[in-house]
């Protein structure tokens, strides 16, 4: 599993598990916060490799 995938699954398990203790629309914000910071933090050539390999993946 990629670095990114793990990012991605831990910002939605922490969103969930949070849930209970901050409200639904904070929690959906970690969700979808975690993933797109961790995106945005990549440089820009990482995230063309990182589009490119998906695009790759679909088409396959």
């Amino acid at each position: 599993m990629s670095t990114g995938a793990k990012i991605a699954i831990g910002g939605v398990a922490v969103g969930l598990l949070l849930i209970p203790l901050i409200g639904f629309w904070m929690s959906l914000l970690v969700i979808v916060g975690v993933p797109a910071v961790a995106y945005f933090a990549l440089d820009p050539s990482q995230r063309r490799r990182l589009r490119r390999i998906n695009r790759k993946e679909i088409g396959r």
